[in-house]
């Protein structure tokens, strides 16, 4: 089962929408334009069911096969939230929002689904009820959890649930998965550091928070290389250091923020141990004191066996088998379509994007060359799990 022909034939109509979504980005819950979109078009297509405010802005849709006898439901999910950055693509649909851009693909993810959702409207070559799913605030507002939280799997007894991301370096329309981790935990480092200020020519009478933030931010860098075991992943990232008002004044305090990652929940609960051990013990070596707070955020993103083989056999069928690599290293970024994959069986899979800037950089675009191979992967993973 190759690209299908209805699908490819509208490639260039599910680019617009794309292209119009990419126009208009909003983040986090503040997807009401967007939500808006897709709900009107998910009535149009004649969804028997539409359902907005899941998750404050998510957006629900049901289209049930020509049979119902099998009593399967399967949830296909994509996220509609960009990112708090600008964009210097320079296309001629950039965003024209500043300060907002679609970095990482969702406007991508949501057309291609779309597209899916028409197509399975039009045909119901299926026995069953297919779910589609579209998520807010992916990036950092654990949107998949608030949707979990308003019952989405017990409304619509979603019995699995299945993801899709794009992924820049993976040639264009070919597939990667794997079983197991394929993303990490994403928690965030929050430490507040607490000397004592005074004139910059006597820091002798001061207890300096940024020589102590300084020799925090060095010692959290030896986490991983040295408490981490070699043969496992981990990731200790501090990406914000703030003190002072003054270059003259040496301030009373610090705040460090950054980022850890991990595969497994041993790695995990090790990092947020020794995080807090190195951050405050660091600075009572100097007398000063640390706060330091570990916040879990996002969990491991862990495919499950049954529903990677699915997923990687109709993957095979629309590209090839040639062009699905099932067995990609796992990846350090996060991705709160691990709340869903808590709930349900499920799996994510990645579609190439082709030779592009990676996801969360001002020059990335959604590749809409990938959309025939997205769309058609949805349609068939319905077709393929649920036959009539």
């Amino acid at each position: 089962m190759p690209i299908i022909n209805s699908v490819a034939a509208m490639q260039s109509e599910v680019a617009q929408w794309r292209r119009d979504l990419h126009e208009h980005p909003e983040i986090l819950y503040e997807v009401h334009r967007t939500a808006g979109v897709v709900a009107e078009k998910l009535k149009a297509f004649g969804c028997d069911e539409v359902v907005p405010g899941i998750g404050r802005t998510g957006v629900v849709g049901v289209i049930r096969g020509r049979k119902a006898a099998s009593g399967r439901v399967i949830g296909m999910r994509a996220d509609m939230d960009a990112l708090p950055m600008t964009e210097t693509t320079g296309l001629p649909y950039a965003s024209k929002t500043p300060g907002r851009m679609h970095a990482c693909g969702h406007d991508g993810h949501t057309a291609m689904l779309l597209g899916a959702a028409r197509y399975l409207c039009q045909t119901r070559n299926f026995d069953g009820t297919a779910v589609v799913i579209f998520q807010p605030a992916e990036e950092g507002g654990a949107g998949g959890k608030a949707m979990l939280d308003d019952g989405l799997m017990e409304r619509w007894s979603i019995q699995e649930v299945y993801g899709m991301h794009n992924m820049p370096g993976v040639p264009t329309g070919q597939f990667a998965i794997r079983p197991g981790p394929l993303l990490a935990a994403s928690d965030g480092i929050h430490i507040e550091i607490t000397g004592k200020g005074g004139h910059a020519a006597r820091p002798h009478h001061c207890i300096d928070p940024v020589l102590v933030g300084s020799h925090i931010v060095t010692a959290l860098h030896s986490i991983v290389s040295r408490n981490v075991d070699p043969l496992q992943s981990g990731v200790v990232s501090i990406c914000m250091f703030h003190s002072g008002e003054a270059s003259n004044v040496i301030p009373e305090k610090a705040v460090l923020d950054g980022t850890a990652r991990s595969l497994t929940p041993e790695v995990r609960d090790l990092i947020e141990r020794r995080v807090i051990e190195v951050a405050e013990t660091t600075a009572q070596l100097f007398g000063a004191t640390a706060k330091a707070t570990y916040e879990r955020k996002y969990p491991i993103t862990h495919n499950h066996a049954r529903q990677t083989e699915i997923a990687a056999t109709v993957a095979k069928d629309v590209a090839g088998s040639d062009k699905v690599n099932v067995d990609i290293p796992p990846l350090m970024g996060g991705e709160d379509f691990s709340f869903m994959l808590e709930a349900r069986p499920g799996a994510l899979i990645l579609l190439g994007n082709g030779d592009t800037a990676g996801v969360h950089h001002p020059k990335y675009d959604f590749n809409d060359d990938a959309i025939p191979a997205g769309v058609s992967y949805w349609a068939r993973l319905i077709e393929t799990a649920m036959p009539a």
